[in-house]
């Protein structure tokens, strides 16, 4: 059974179409680019399969995600929230709360199965902190765990991104842009972190990219759009200097020539434990 299977998926915004009927399947442990360029369409994809947008009505319109539906024909299924309990969301601006403790933000990714009355007071049990800590540790950013969140840069926030999809125990990870606003190095070391989450745990990784060498670099699959219609769906290491040149114009010839060297693998970094704040 596929982990997402969308078909004759169709989304308006006023007069705009963002997607045109696009039908698309991922299997369970499969690592897949959305590429193209800004208003292809790859977001809007992506929020449609977590439930954040609604497609347009139309009777073979359906979405859904580990064999259960997302939504139908422009309504959302009964599942939803259920559904978004396995499924986590990685966004270009990190979405984490500024204000609060790195590890709160990390253990939001533990709420849907806690009561909410210790999501509340946070009163976290001793196994969820440890769970975060382990979490934290595996990026790499442990030491940073009672920081604000406002406090760290952003390759550290979008770790903590990935901590949290971590906690949560996804088993599909939607990442829009992650890289988008970061710089090389973090860059690199964001899509190595989400490429060994799915070489070692198995977790299904669907990530939206601008730039063609990451796709080369991590992702075995790629899901091409322009203007709302996929255009290439096959082995990103099949892509074609002219179908690039149809995604990206002239600065396809650009990004076609970067050098694209196989990622190294993640060595998890151990840290000392801060002092847990558990109930």
């Amino acid at each position: 059974m596929p982990v997402i299977d969308v078909r004759d998926l169709r989304k308006t915004f006023g007069t705009c179409l963002a997607l045109k009927g696009v039908n698309l399947t991922v299997h369970d442990g499969e690592m897949v680019a959305l590429l193209g360029a800004s208003g292809s369409g790859k977001s809007t994809l992506l929020r449609h399969l977590s439930g954040l947008h609604r497609a347009d009505a139309g009777p073979g319109s359906r979405v859904q995600v580990m064999g259960r539906t997302v939504q139908e024909a422009g309504r959302c299924g009964g599942a939803v929230r259920d559904i978004r309990a396995s499924v986590a969301m990685i966004f270009q601006q990190f979405n984490l709360v500024d204000r609060l403790p790195v590890m709160h933000n990390v253990l939001a990714g533990a709420f849907h199965r806690l009561p909410l009355w210790r999501t509340l007071l946070k009163r976290f049990p001793p196994q969820e902190c440890e769970a975060a800590l382990d979490a934290l540790e595996r990026v790499g950013i442990a030491e940073r765990a009672w920081q604000r969140a406002s406090t760290l840069s952003g390759g550290q926030q979008q770790r903590a991104a990935i901590s949290r999809a971590i906690v949560q125990r996804a088993r599909l990870i939607l990442a829009d842009e992650p890289i988008a606003s970061l710089d090389p190095e973090s860059s690199r070391k964001v899509m190595e972190l989400l490429a060994e989450l799915n070489r070692e745990r198995g977790v299904t990784v669907v990530v939206s990219l601008h730039q063609v060498d990451h796709a080369f670099a991590y992702c075995p699959r790629t899901v091409a759009l322009r203007h709302g219609e996929v255009v290439y769906d096959g082995p990103t290491a099949s892509l074609t200097r002219e179908r690039l040149k149809h995604l990206y114009g002239t600065q396809s010839d650009e990004l076609f020539e970067r050098a694209v060297a196989t990622p190294a693998a993640v060595t998890p970094v151990v840290l000392p434990r801060p002092a847990l704040q558990a109930a």
